[in-house]
């Protein structure tokens, strides 16, 4: 028998686990099956790997030597495969034949992909859902993606732990979301030192309503009330009752009886950012796609003329014409 990969996992899992049964089970083998394939991994290497006895297995000399090898052979070979996903999207020209996009949200993604829809008929293009960015940073690493578009706070830019390149599509103001007929609706923005007795609801994920949100209620002079977590439907649903007030993007297209105003000298910020690996094809047409989605946003922008006509006192927000960023900081 030649040793494979598969046969280093499983002495990895029986060495980590610390049982050949425990093992099994990670690895969703029968543990009759993990134990023959644990002896004939065995004979091929001349010996045990392993003392077995009521307190479980532990490796012997031989089997450390396997598991030192294991160790550095097996990430090599994960990272080989996530090079060979990433490059995979790319045609014999540098050109990408694929696209693969991971989003939370937002007006982006939709105009960005008709956009390059029209321009290359030919991709192959397709999308990924998440509110979280850890999950999308990852499967772009993973070779899984090739952009993600994310949302952060202020002036934050996701973390360089993630070894990605990070631009900015765009900054918006966050607005509030609440019933026309509310009192602090009638005005062209609002001031949310009064809105301090209100309830509020936010939507799950990354967001605006954790230390952001907490640290502008503080600098306005109050804690908030209890806040609810909802999905968007549950989010708009209790806006409508009146049961709480959201946040939310001026973009965002408000159901009929709902507004959304902006807050007073934005103490609250919304930064688009995409993302994506520096050594993959991606990075080829990452300037294109930053133009794509720049042009998205400012068409969906359009359609909010009297947040555009309240931003022109605001030269901060808007599209960002700016510097790629490698890290976390201020952009």
């Amino acid at each position: 028998m030649n040793l494979e990969l598969r046969h280093l996992k499983v002495v990895c899992a029986i060495a980590e686990t610390g049982s050949v049964t425990k093992a099994a089970s990670q690895l969703g083998l029968a543990q009759p099956a993990l134990t023959a394939q644990l002896q004939r991994i065995e004979r091929t290497l001349g010996g045990p790997l392993f003392e077995r006895d009521r307190r479980g297995a532990r490796p012997t000399a031989l089997g450390e030597l396997v598991l030192a090898r294991a160790r550095v052979l097996l990430p090599a070979m994960k990272g080989l495969q996530d090079e060979a996903a990433r490059l995979a999207g790319a045609t014999g020209e540098g050109r990408m034949s694929r696209y693969r996009f991971g989003a939370i949200g937002g007006p982006i993604l939709g105009g960005m992909v008709h956009r390059l829809s029209m321009a290359e008929p030919e991709a192959q293009i397709t999308t990924y859902a998440s509110y979280y960015v850890d999950e999308l940073a990852n499967m772009v690493i993973a070779g899984k993606l090739d952009y993600c578009q994310v949302g952060v706070c202020g002036d934050a830019i996701p973390s360089a732990d993630y070894g990605l390149v990070w631009q900015t599509v765009a900054v918006d103001a966050v607005c509030v979301l609440m019933p026309e007929d509310h009192p602090n609706a009638k005005g062209t923005d609002v001031d949310l030192a009064e809105l301090a007795t209100e309830q509020w609801v936010a939507g799950t994920g990354d967001g605006c309503f954790g230390d952001c949100f907490a640290a502008a209620c503080a600098r306005a002079g109050f804690t908030p009330r209890r806040v609810l977590e909802s999905d968007i439907r549950g989010c708009v649903d209790m806006v409508e009752a009146g049961s709480a007030l959201g946040l939310c993007q001026p973009t965002f297209r408000a159901p009929a009886g709902l507004a959304h105003r902006p807050l007073r000298g934005a103490p609250l910020r919304w930064r688009y950012v995409i993302g994506w690996h520096p050594d993959s094809p991606a990075a080829l047409s990452a300037h294109k796609l930053i133009d794509m989605a720049q042009d998205a946003y400012m068409e969906v922008a359009a359609r909010n003329p009297a947040y555009l006509d309240w931003r022109a006192d605001y030269p901060h927000l808007g599209v960002y014409d700016g510097l790629v960023h490698s890290g976390r900081g201020p952009a």
